[in-house]
């Protein structure tokens, strides 16, 4: 068996399962740092062809992608929608519960 890196078996595993891919995206717009989100988007791109490849489905600059995926990448809402878009994914707005709208935890 060989060994794969965890960004690979992310990769792979975006892949073979695009409902995931956005369900994990949405939890790290939810909980997570902007960071944790590039890195997932990486791994996206790397499920997808590579950064290059995606690049030229979202009509941007490789480098430009690249810059936008790295650790220190800042990416604008028109490029972060492109890269999306070429993933076969989008950007939506909800509405956030309020601390009365959660649901409660079931009583133990």
């Amino acid at each position: 068996m060989k060994d794969r890196s965890h960004d690979e078996a992310m990769a792979e595993l975006f892949k073979e399962d695009p409902a995931f891919a956005a369900e994990y995206l949405n939890q790290l717009l939810q909980d997570g740092e902007p960071a944790d989100l590039l890195v997932a988007l990486r791994q996206m791109a790397q499920a997808h062809g590579g950064v290059r490849a995606l690049a030229r489905e979202a009509e941007l600059n490789a480098n430009q992608l690249y810059r936008m995926l790295s650790s220190q990448g800042n990416p604008e809402l028109r490029s972060l929608s492109a890269v999306l878009q070429a993933l076969g994914l989008r950007l939506a707005v909800q509405v956030a519960p309020t601390p009365q709208q959660q649901p409660r935890a079931a009583a133990a």
